[in-house]
């Protein structure tokens, strides 16, 4: 039996911010330089994908890789 990925955790840029450990500038940042990818809801709000923020900072700073 196969199972599912479960859906995607949708959190907001405060959130986003103290789970990275940054600030909330930061997160603003790295969205409008497109760094990050984002879910923009309305002009003023975006949702971010937790995991695939990370996975995206990981690869772009080489995190694990030899």
């Amino acid at each position: 039996m196969k199972t599912e990925d479960p859906e995607p955790t949708l959190i907001k840029k405060r959130e986003l911010a103290k789970r990275l450990s940054v600030s909330p500038r930061t997160i603003e940042e790295w969205t409008q330089k497109r760094i990050i990818p984002r879910i923009a809801v309305t002009a003023r709000l975006n949702l971010y994908d937790f995991d695939e923020v990370l996975a995206v900072l990981k690869d772009r700073y080489h995190v694990g890789a030899r």
